[in-house]
């Protein structure tokens, strides 16, 4: 028996011994589902055997499939950014399914730093990071106004309202008086020139900015206004996701400008001439009819009341589609998208039409090589770029009838040749003019890891540009109704081809506790820009328009010209980190750039930059709340080319003379040439701290920064003897510093309930001249003081009008009670510009903060966007070229001072004068503003019905552009938007909008 036993037992172990080895060497299909807490599908898993480097993606259902050798064995290891990495042992099973817990202090854990990534715990500069969702959250028509609010030290503003145009943009203020203070932009590795709008907002996944010295000192010359790192949305693997999302949004006007009407225009009239004594006010018919003509004498008694603005006025519309495809395997993975956008401006001759394309590929070949490409096209139309109607609009009277009896426009309305009908630009063919854009961006790569942490990197970058544009204007358009003559016309056609080639490499290695990085560049970038214009009067056809430039009367203008540059590059940058406390960066970068002169090509920009991680000492090992603590500081050297091409040359003008009785044409020098001129440079310090509570539910940076630059390029003031009054040298020195603070929280957290979480931040800069050469402490010419802000605004002071008690005192001025009155700085009772002239304010504000505060629950999403601007001054036109108070023109309806109303705001209508005595004075007001970009109302419709229908996600939603502004200059002097860089100009009108949108996926 016991032998029987024995040989059972024996028996079994070899059948299991064999179920073993078959189980070993026989591998199984292993698959299953990844979701997250919420029971959501995660796309693009990692899902790996531990130990092995077998491994695969889960797809856009969250679904994965893994060949497993040793399934008795085997354990998968699920990773995902953001998430909590996960293991579960196989145990021969043929599913397996997992949910992966959300891991806060790994969220956005990636960041672009300029030709590579990095983890941000390994981050020793200053960058801020503006992602998919954020760019989504407002309706804009190109990417800077997506960063509007969004990043401490990021300041974006609105020039206007008008289709097409783009808005301003400066990192940590403006530092140069004469060069430019833009940023760089680089879209996939590549720099980018030129308009921004050709680029859909639906194609980008994120943008990066790089703020301090060491994280913009990798693009030397190019970085010295801070940098934009732009990332295009990519495939990922998984089955083809197709995408759509669309909006149409209803645009209105935002406040029309505050207008006379009839009363109130002939009322300011006749006080004008009360003022000079000729109107009678014993017999106001009578003098009625000697200060109105018969024109508007007879409107006047029919009633006429026209509000111009009306007119000219009527609601726009912007819509915005998009269709994209993405998907891929393990080693192709890739993205087509089309996009289509509109935005109709409420002047109707203003719009903007965008059609845009992208594609992008990423192939791995064997192993080592991996190849992409990313390409994005755009064709544009714009319409009336130079237009501005609503100029003739507001100075019209409103005592104007615009038709006649018969409903015909009537040429003009007042009689007056200088006032014709505004509306004749908006007859067909009066005025036309259209702006053509075809651009191909394109980014090249090709990369092979030639051993294990050596990579060799190529880009291309070929970017080709053309546009075309032509204005017509027609004999009854009323520019030319105003100056006469006839019908003109334009055609213009610029082509630009430029290149970028860079070769990378990059070499990473993990010691024990050292990690050690190395990127190394060598580049050349070149662009070729070249311009033709012609300009023509006369066109004998109107419908020829400047189709048929040939057939005109005269040729009023012909000009081309090529300009081209190249800049050529090195760059080493070393990254150290030991145990993950200890960080180092050093960046050595050198430029030559073609536009400065033979010995004075090269800069060389430095950076050192080092942080420490504290929250990974050992004495914080084991507490709870802290979950990053990181202390940075950089100092490094970053240039500026700042000069056009050929500036060091000189240029030459051409010049009609006499010669032998005989006319001849010769050249004469245009600009002293300077072959001594170099580049601009900033020298910058930074100090940050990172960190984070709570298992991230609070998140945030405080920072401060100095950055002085030196060698400022700007012009020297020369004795007209010499035949020049200036030449372009490097003199001045200024200095910009400031204090940044960024938070971020998740303030109640219930994904099955309300949920709210709030972005915020606050910034200030302060810049300052501190020399402009020679020993000079002011530049008046140009409104630049040593010790001020870069731009500054210097003037007389308005402290007021002049009153009746007052009268013997402004007879010492040469003034009435009624005119302005203004500082006396020096006491000498005489008003003139080098004594009494002084700093009034600047567009700098004290400090500047934005905001975006989310709110869910369930199925709804509210989102509020927000910023605001403190303690700058403003110059509004407004206030000086529509407050005439002469009476031929229609005017702002202000509280003017008169007799019986002894007001200090404005002074007394007076027909004897176009403008008023020191009239520039009214225009400076306080910019300080608080606005809400955009309110968002979006529903996620359940799973149970998206999935019924076959989709992925489906989403709707309904939005408000700029519902509030609340500004001392709209509330109390009935501005209508402070938001400008430095005047408020007159163009097309601030405007709201109503917006309906969806999103989808398939």
């Amino acid at each position: 028996m016991k032998k029987v036993f024995s040989r059972l037992i024996c028996m079994i172990a070899c059948l299991l011994f064999y179920q073993l080895t078959q189980a070993q060497g026989n591998p199984i299909t292993v698959e299953g589902n990844i979701l997250d807490a919420q029971k959501q599908p995660l796309v693009g898993v990692t899902v790996s055997i531990k130990g092995k480097n077998a491994g695969t993606q889960s797809d856009a259902k969250g679904h994965f499939r893994l060949k497993v050798t040793d399934a008795a064995n085997a354990v998968l290891v699920f990773t995902y950014i953001g998430f909590n990495t996960y293991e579960e042992a196989v145990k021969g099973r043929a599913i397996v399914s997992v949910v992966l817990t959300e891991d806060r202090k790994k969220l956005e854990e990636i960041v672009v730093v300029g030709y590579g990534q990095q983890k941000k715990k390994d981050v020793t500069g200053s960058i801020s990071s503006v992602g998919t969702k954020a760019i989504q959250d407002v309706p804009v028509t190109n990417p800077q106004q997506a960063l509007q609010g969004r990043a401490p030290g990021v300041e974006v503003l609105n020039n206007s309202s008008k289709p097409g145009d783009e808005p301003t943009v400066r990192i940590r203020g403006s530092r140069s008086l004469r060069a430019g203070n833009d940023p760089l932009y680089v879209v996939d590795g590549i720099p980018y020139a030129g308009t921004l709008s050709d680029i859909g907002t639906g194609v980008i996944q994120s943008m990066d900015i790089l703020k301090d010295a060491s994280a913009t000192a990798i693009y030397g010359s190019r970085g010295a206004n801070g940098v934009v790192l732009i990332t295009t949305q990519k495939g990922k693997e998984g089955k083809p996701v197709v995408s759509y999302s669309g909006s149409y949004g209803y645009v209105q006007q935002l406040g029309e400008s505050d207008m006379m009407d009839a009363n109130r225009f002939i009322e300011m009239r006749r006080e004008a001439n009360r003022t000079i004594g000729k109107y009678d006010d014993a017999n106001p018919d009578a003098s009625d009819k000697k200060i109105f003509n018969t024109v508007e004498y007879a409107n006047i008694k029919k009633g006429t009341n026209v509000d111009w603005q009306d007119l000219m006025i009527s609601p726009g519309y912007q819509t915005n589609h998009g269709l994209s495809v993405a998907g891929g395997t393990e080693r192709t993975k890739y993205t087509v998208g089309l996009g289509y956008f509109k935005d109709q401006g409420v002047l109707k001759l203003q719009s903007y039409e965008r059609y845009n394309f992208n594609v992008g590929i990423d192939q791995m070949i064997g192993d080592r090589v991996r190849v992409g490409a990313t390409l994005l096209g755009a064709y544009s139309e714009r319409n009336g770029e130079t237009y501005n109607g609503i100029d003739n609009a507001l100075k019209m009277l409103p005592i104007a009838a615009p038709y006649d009896d018969n409903g015909k426009l009537i040429t003009y309305p007042t009689g007056d040749s200088q006032q014709p009908n505004p509306l004749l630009d908006y007859v067909p063919g009066n005025r036309v003019e259209l702006m053509k854009r075809f651009r191909i961006f394109t980014s090249l790569f090709a990369e092979v890891e030639i051993i294990d942490g050596l990579k060799y990197r190529l880009n291309v970058g070929p970017d080709v540009q053309n546009y075309n544009y032509g204005l017509f204007q027609g004999k009854n358009n009323t520019n030319l109704l105003i100056g006469g003559g006839d019908a003109t016309a334009s055609k213009g056609n610029a082509a630009t081809m430029a290149y970028t080639i860079e070769n990378i490499v990059t070499y990473n290695k993990e010691i024990k506790k050292h990690n050690i990085g190395f990127t190394g560049l060598y580049s050349v970038q070149r662009q070729n820009v070249d311009i033709s214009t012609t300009n023509v009067r006369g066109i004998p056809v109107e419908t020829q328009q400047y189709y048929n430039l040939g057939q005109s009367l005269n040729v009023t203008g012909v000009t081309s010209s090529l300009s081209s540059w190249t800049i050529l590059s090195y760059m080493g940058r070393l990254n150290y980190g030991y145990d993950d406390r200890y960080l180092l960066t050093l960046t050595l970068r050198a430029d030559g750039s073609s536009r400065f002169a033979p010995g004075k090509k090269w800069g060389y920009f430095p950076s050192i930059a080092g942080a420490w991680n504290i929250v990974n000492e050992k004495w914080l090992k084991g507490q709870q709340v802290l979950d990053n603590l990181k202390l940075r500081a950089s100092f490094g050297r970053i240039g500026n080319t700042g000069i056009n091409p050929y500036a060091t040359q000189g240029n030459l003008s051409r010049i009609p003379y006499s010669f032998g009785n005989k006319g001849v044409l010769g050249f004469v020098p245009l600009d002293l040439r300077n072959p001594n001129l170099t580049w601009e440079s900033t020298t910058s310090t930074d100090i940050g701290l990172d960190f984070g509570f709570l298992n991230g539910r609070i998140t945030g940076v405080v920072e401060w920064y100095n950055q002085r630059t030196t060698d400022l390029l700007m012009p020297q003031t020369l004795p007209f003897s010499n035949g020049f009054n200036e030449v372009l040298m490097n003199l001045g020195t200024s200095q910009n510093r400031g204090f940044e603070f960024g938070i971020g929280a998740t303030i109640i957290d219930n994904p099955n309930g309300f949920s709210w979480k709030m972005d915020a931040n606050m910034f200030l800069n302060r810049s300052k001249i501190l020399s402009l050469g020679d020993g000079r402490t002011a530049d008046v010419g140009n409104a630049w003081f040593v010790g001020q802000p870069t731009y500054v605004y210097y003037d007389f002071k308005k402290i007021g009008v002049w009153q009746e008690k007052d009268a013997q005192l402004a007879k010492l001025y040469n003034l009435k009670p009624g005119e302005i009155r203004l500082e006396d700085v020096n006491n000498d009772t005489l008003i003139d510009a080098k004594n009494d002239r002084q700093i009034l304010g600047s567009p700098q504000p004290k400090w500047s903060a934005g905001t975006t505060q989310r709110f869910s629950y369930k199925g709804f999403e509210l989102s509020i966007v927000a910023f605001a601007r403190m303690g700058s001054m403003i110059k509004s036109d407004f206030y000086q070229n529509y407050n005439t108070l002469f009476g031929r023109y229609n005017n702002l309806n202000i509280d003017y001072n008169t007799p019986a109303n002894p007001t200090n705001d404005f002074p007394r209508p007076n027909a004897n004068q176009e403008r008023p005595s020191n009239y520039q004075s009214l225009s400076y007001f306080d910019g300080s503003f608080f606005k809400i970009r955009n309110v968002t109302l979006s529903y996620a419709f359940s799973d149970a019905l998206v999935k019924r229908m076959r989709m992925q996600d489906l989403r709707v939603n309904v939005g408000v552009k700029n519902p509030m502004i609340l500004a001392p200059y709209r509330q109390t002097w009935k501005g209508v938007d402070p938001e400008d860089v430095n005047v408020i100009g007159i163009d097309a009108p601030a405007t709201w909008m109503l917006q309906f949108g969806v999103n989808a996926k398939f």
